[in-house]
């Protein structure tokens, strides 16, 4: 599905540049909270870049002060609906961008340039990498509101920091800042907030510029490798490893190489 200019300056923002595409949360006067169109429309634009060969990285930000504040407020607090309703709210709402983004076999990075609170945060666990602003704080705030991580973070949060950290987390609700997130782990690299995108940028732009398959097949290795045994995971990586031998771009790496040049990599 392309995504018409006019819906894309609403509420979600997609530009593909150099092989990489940028998704920026576009709705700043609401700390870009996601409603139900806001998430049709990052739902196409998570589906489109996975389908772009041109696209080799992508990165994930929000737009003004804020990362992403989770869902919009005004849809919360309504004991209106059944115990049904809410699950599908659920799984047809925000749990349709998890789903997309664990299919996305393209690297993904989390610019997280602010504000990204519950489901917020949960967006960003759901990428591959995590940069952060320095200004930037982070919080899973379900436990304040009497609810329960939805969008995927009781899954993702403790696979990255340990469940003891993870549940302190949600546990407390309190905010964390970026050289806390640092050193627990929580994300790879901090930065000004003005240099936060650049630095996203340039580390795409360096995935983008190496073997597409290759960054793809160890993007799967990595998360199979989690939930198998150590002998399957050697199985499963010793049939990626017959794949990229026999593709084009390792002949090319090797000959770049060789030549003491720069490799143009074709995806095959």
């Amino acid at each position: 599905m392309s995504l018409p200019s006019t819906e894309v300056e609403a509420e979600i923002r997609l530009n593909i540049e150099g092989g990489v595409a940028t998704i920026l949360l576009n709705r700043p006067d609401k700390l870009n909270a996601f409603n139900d169109p806001m998430l049709t429309l990052w739902e196409a634009a998570i589906r489109e870049v996975a389908a772009d060969d041109a696209v080799r990285a992508v990165i994930l930000t929000g737009a003004g002060r804020a990362f992403c504040s989770g869902g919009d407020v005004d849809k919360m607090g309504s004991a209106e609906m059944t115990p049904l309703q809410v699950k599908e709210r659920l799984t047809k709402g925000i749990q349709r961008i998890t789903h997309a983004m664990a299919a996305l076999d393209k690297p993904a990075i989390a610019a997280i340039n602010g504000v990204a609170a519950g489901a917020g945060l949960d967006i960003a666990l759901m990428c591959d990498l995590r940069f952060m602003a320095l200004g930037a704080k982070v919080a899973e705030t379900y436990f304040k509101l009497g609810l329960v991580p939805g969008a995927g973070g009781a899954h993702y949060l403790p696979r990255i920091v340990g469940p003891a950290k993870a549940l302190e987390m949600f546990w407390s609700a309190d905010y964390v800042g970026a050289e806390e997130c640092l050193r627990i782990g929580l994300v790879n690299r901090i930065y000004p907030d003005a240099e936060l995108m650049e630095q996203a940028r340039t580390f795409a732009r360096r995935v983008a510029a190496g073997p597409p398959l290759s960054a793809r097949l160890i993007k799967r290795a990595v998360y199979q490798g989690l939930d198998t045994d150590l002998s399957t995971s050697l199985d499963l990586v010793s049939s990626h490893m017959t794949i990229v031998r026999s593709s084009r771009d390792h002949v090319e790496a090797v000959a770049a190489l060789r030549e003491k040049r720069a490799p143009r990599f074709e995806g095959r």
